[in-house]
């Protein structure tokens, strides 16, 4: 026991200096010399950057891109020839130079060789005759050479977004390497991506003002983004498109530039949906009656892909990413994708275990996976979440291991009941570390795709999602911030970063609450906790803030700082601004007090706002370079989807007439209190406590750590209350809304009152479905029922039964809870000898 105990300890002080040296190695380009530092520049102008002809032409594609960020940053291009000083890069197999320095042991071949998507980042000396020193690159593989360049691309200066998000270049006429080697080892996770969906009226409308529709103009942008963001995957658009035959160019630039392409959950065989409307043989999209045609369709899609880097989705979902019919069972299914191996192994001429395939076991195809089917022990078992970030299903932790291993289809946007998730967005980092924590812990490494919409405003979690992809263990529920924060000084600077990533966190945080699709004036309730009113002013807040500092940054980040911070938060307080008016509206109304008319107006005043800054967003920023990117109608819906135009909310006008009294009544019967601030806590040696801050609709969440191991009985959280109230109480608990993913089992908590008999709660173990209201809602609410015999102090004991359970908050009902959406706010504390 001492033994492994040592161990352990040793393994974690390995993993702390690990990460400090990463900090003190991450940073590798400086703008002032300190006596040692190589030069990347003589007299202003950048050093030769050198290539092999014979290497990949995406490495050539991304040196062509490095050049052009030298010149955007110090205002001259790089040297062609000459002189003693170079940046060499190049691929190990495919670089003639790389490769002899690896002979000459001038760099070490153990760090690249046999490795996948690595680079190393080092200052060489005499690496060719005649040239005293050179900043190496060297990449593994492809990829690992494009990321290494698109690294020093970075470092200089250049944002991965200075497109996607018009973040200045900033400049600089002298730049140093610090002497080292650096290198972002190798990346957990194998494919890493995003799925543009959604995409139509926004992204489609851009795409089509900007560069004529989704041809590989609009394609060379997103790869050249993923790359840089060292991402290597992608879904393309399929609203009406297809990638591959929208523009016959599209397919082979993906393959030439680095990016591994598949289709969509529901579109096998490298097909779009659209194709086979547009191709297919007229049958029907059904296997028991069409297999022919279908075969054949297929065998197409392999055809044109056969020689490009793919990621092949299998099996069938019904036409137009639907359910198949009731009578299509799961043998027909297996047939199927028996049938789609066929043609990979006939197509390709190898077996088919040789050809990436991904089974997505997207909504009710998972029932098929659940009740039994199972598919080759090659091909990768896509899991998804639920479309609202929550994770359906995960591997068990004993279970065998799978050759083609697992993924995650995650969703930061989503187009479905009960209602649309499009707009802006919502995803919280906090959550997303959460959900994906959970996932990786759980072996879930292969593939993680998140669906991002139309891409923008999605920029941030996407850096952070691919971030994450990249190293999972970088992060814990303590330095998330951190990461936002060092995210806002690559976009904005270092002066501006802490205010502004705080101001990010704290709009994804309140746009995390409940969607602005689903927003209405009755969501937070005006008569209990003043709840409405102070979400309201969460956002008038963060409005000021983020107009203060809009006027504070320097005017070259202006347009950035609008689309990525300002924008998002002036636009979401809006819309409730607008709903708060209307409920205000209602509440006079009905006392036929004319105060609602002030309201009224006020509320027509906001709708108008609305489509003022929608026209902001599209014609002005940036010169008008975003036109129809906020295109996405997000007030007026009367079910799940879209409507045609924005709808003015319903508002009441009444006749001048004297005024009602206005009478307030006591709040009390209540105990209600954050589930950090707990009284005692209990660990045990493998299990401990962790606070998530920011996570949840108020204040943080509570779960305990590792994921992956199951509490005893000695991990327990306490309570304490000062009651003045006996009688029959109900104790509610709000948890994160986790899945069932442990087989359908259900994660358990029990609960106790003043040492009593324990209850045991099972918070969704009942899940058998897509929707849920506490989905929508953000929160499980669980309650049982409790004697409280006497007045004076009492104690609640929560004890888990599961890891994975995410508390928020606890309220002891003693007849006093009002209905409310984030619950009630939290009590006084009171002292008591």
């Amino acid at each position: 026991m001492k033994y492994k105990f040592l161990l352990s300890f040793l393994f974690i002080l390995a993993q702390l200096v690990a990460a400090g040296a990463d900090k003190e190695n991450s940073t590798f380009v400086y703008f002032q010399d300190q006596g040692n530092y190589f030069s990347l520049t003589r007299g202003g102008v950048p050093i030769p950057v050198m290539v092999d002809d014979q290497d990949f032409k995406g490495v050539h594609h991304a040196v062509g891109n490095l050049k052009n960020d030298f010149q955007q940053v110090t205002g001259s291009a790089p040297e062609q020839t000459g002189g003693k000083y170079r940046i060499i890069i190049g691929t190990v197999g495919k670089s003639g130079t790389i490769d002899r320095l690896i002979k000459e042991k001038k760099i070490a071949g153990k760090d690249l060789i046999g490795k996948n998507e690595k680079f190393v980042i080092e200052v060489v000396k005499n690496p060719l005759p005649g040239v005293e020193a050179a900043l190496v690159i060297a990449g593994s593989d492809k990829r690992g050479t494009i990321y290494g360049t698109y690294e020093l691309s970075t470092q200089i200066g250049v944002s991965p977004w200075y497109y996607w998000a018009d973040v200045p270049v900033k400049k600089h006429t002298e730049l140093y390497v610090k002497p080292g080697k650096y290198t972002q080892g190798e990346p957990a996770v194998k494919y890493r991506g995003i799925f543009l969906n959604d995409e139509a009226p926004a992204l489609s409308g851009w795409s089509k003002a900007t560069f004529g529709g989704y041809n590989s103009k609009f394609y060379e942008k997103v790869f050249e983004l993923i790359l840089r963001l060292k991402g290597n995957f992608l879904w393309p658009a399929m609203w009406g498109n297809a990638f591959y035959d929208d523009d016959p160019l599209n397919g082979q630039l993906a393959d030439d530039l680095g990016i591994v392409m598949g289709t969509s959950h529901h579109e096998p065989m490298a097909r779009a949906q659209q194709e086979w409307k547009r191709h297919g043989n007229g049958g029907a999209w059904d296997y028991s009656s069409n297999s022919a045609g279908l075969r054949e369709f297929w065998k197409g899609g392999m055809e044109r892909a056969k020689n490009w880097e793919s990621l092949i989705t299998i099996a069938m979902r019904g036409d137009g990413d639907e359910p198949m019919s009731e009578d299509q069972n799961k043998d027909l299914l297996e047939k199927i994708v028996r049938d789609q191996r066929q043609v990979i192994e006939e197509v390709t001429g190898k077996k088919a275990e040789m050809t990436p395939q991904v089974w997505a076991l997207y909504k009710e195809v998972q029932d098929y996976y659940d009740s039994g089917m199972r598919v080759p022990d090659d091909v990768t078992l896509l899991f998804c979440d639920d479309n609202w970030g929550n994770v359906r299903k995960l591997p068990e932790l004993n279970a065998k291991k799978r050759k083609g291993g697992y993924g995650m289809y995650y969703h930061f946007d989503y187009v479905g009941a009960p209602r649309n998730s499009k707009w802006i967005n919502v995803s919280q980092v906090q959550r997303v570390w959460e959900q994906m924590n959970l996932t990786y812990q759980y072996g879930v490494d292969r593939i993680w795709v998140v669906n991002v919409g139309d891409l923008k405003p999605m920029e941030y979690p996407i850096s952070f999602f691919l971030d994450m992809a990249w190293n999972p263990n970088r992060f814990n529920a303590n330095n998330l911030l951190q990461h936002t924060e060092e995210w806002s000084a690559q976009q904005f600077g270092d002066k501006y970063a802490k205010e502004a990533a705080r101001l990010i966190n704290m709009y994804t945080k309140y746009n995390h609450r409940v969607t602005p699709e689903l927003l209405n004036d009755r969501t937070f309730s005006l008569e209990n906790y003043n709840e409405f009113e102070t979400v309201v002013n969460d956002y008038r807040k963060l409005v000021i803030d983020a107009m203060r500092l809009y006027y504070l940054i320097p005017n070259q980040y202006k347009d950035a700082f609008d689309q990525l911070v300002v924008f998002p938060i002036n636009a979401c307080s809006n819309v409730y601004e607008m709903y708060y008016a209307v409920a205000k509206n209602k509440l006079y109304a009905a006392k036929g007090d004319e105060q609602a008319n002030y309201w009224a107006d006020k509320a027509k005043e906001h709708f108008l706002q609305d489509s003022v800054l929608t026209d902001h967003y599209n014609q002005d920023i940036s010169n008008g370079k975003w036109p129809h990117m906020m295109d996405q109608v997000r007030i007026g819906y009367r079910s799940w989807n879209d409507p045609r135009k924005s709808i003015m909310p319903k508002v009441e006008y009444v006749s001048p007439k004297a005024p009602a009294k206005k009478i307030f009544a006591e709040e009390d019967g209540v105990v209600s209190i954050e589930a950090e601030n707990f009284k005692n806590s209990s660990n045990s040696k493998k299990v401990t406590w962790t606070v998530i801050p920011d996570l949840g609709k108020t204040l943080s969440g509570l779960t305990t750590m590792p994921v992956t191991e199951v509490p005893d009985n000695s991990v327990y959280v306490e309570y304490e209350m000062d009651l003045k109230t006996v009688g029959k109480a109900k104790l509610v608990v709000l948890t994160s809304p986790t899945l069932n993913f442990n087989a359908n089992r259900g994660l358990r908590y029990a609960v106790s009152v003043n040492g009593g008999k324990e209850q045991i709660i099972n918070i969704n173990g009942h899940y058998k479905g897509e929707l849920g209201v506490w989905q929508a809602r953000r929160i499980i609410e669980s309650s049982t029922t409790h004697e409280i015999e006497r007045a004076g102090l009492h104690t609640i004991r929560i004890r888990p039964l599961e890891p994975g359970i995410v508390f928020q908050k606890i309220m002891l009902d003693l007849g006093g809870l009002k209905p409310s959406y984030m619950g009630a706010p939290e009590s006084k504390i009171v002292s008591r000898p």
